[in-house]
């Protein structure tokens, strides 16, 4: 008798990081990351602890303070982790020191959200568009720490550009931004010719709650 093994698509594990401070309180920051976590799993990824702090701005180098770093990087090593996510953008800066500290793929709230619009993406229009907007995105935060991921070829955050952004340097991607531009361009004007060709039909519509009357109708 032969056994039939169903494998299952294995989920990303992720921690998500928030910051009280005086401008958003603690139910506030709460509140967003329960819609952080959502947005993680619509991505693909589980988030299997939150981690707060209260400071009163964001430490420009690392977000959050070093200590809570530090308690950070220790949930990742215990429990395997690959993936953190930071509610807020993270600069340039903080993204290239969070990722040295933690070994793991950093994501903020702007480049899941771009990773779902990616995934979501259906015409040529809109995914040119996303495209577009994660070179935009990915430029100014160039890293070359996560070169041995480029053999992983996907996951949370690597959907789109995001597959090939760690073998690419920055005149690479300026010629890809300008690329998409002229893409966009002529998908405007392709979409301007389908537009006047359908204003010359006449078009039709039968509304109806059964199909009784309107296929005879029809014909």
């Amino acid at each position: 008798m032969k056994e039939f093994i169903i494998s299952e698509a294995i989920t990303e594990k992720a921690v998500l990081v928030g910051l009280i401070t005086p401008e958003q309180n603690e139910q506030k920051v709460k509140e967003y990351l329960d819609e952080l976590a959502f947005f993680a799993d619509t991505a693909g990824a589980e988030a299997v602890k939150k981690f707060y702090q209260k400071l009163d701005y964001p430490n420009p180098v690392t977000f959050v303070g070093t200590g809570k770093l530090q308690e950070i990087k220790e949930y990742v090593v215990e429990n395997e982790i690959g993936l953190v996510v930071f509610d807020d953008e993270l600069s340039p800066k903080q993204l290239r020191n969070i990722e040295k500290e933690l070994q793991v793929k950093i994501l903020d709230r702007t480049s899941l959200i771009l990773d779902i619009f990616a995934s979501r993406a259906q015409t040529a229009h809109a995914k040119t568009q996303v495209e577009l907007a994660q070179y935009k995105y990915m430029l100014p935060r160039l890293t070359r720490l996560w070169t041995h991921l480029e053999r992983q070829r996907g996951g949370v955050g690597m959907r789109g550009p995001g597959e090939t952004q760690l073998e690419t340097d920055k005149r690479i991607i300026l010629d890809k931004i300008a690329k998409l531009k002229r893409d966009l361009v002529d998908i405007d004007k392709q979409k301007s010719v389908q537009r006047k060709n359908r204003g010359k039909m006449v078009r039709v519509a039968l509304v109806g709650y059964t199909n009784v009357g309107k296929s005879t109708l029809m014909n």
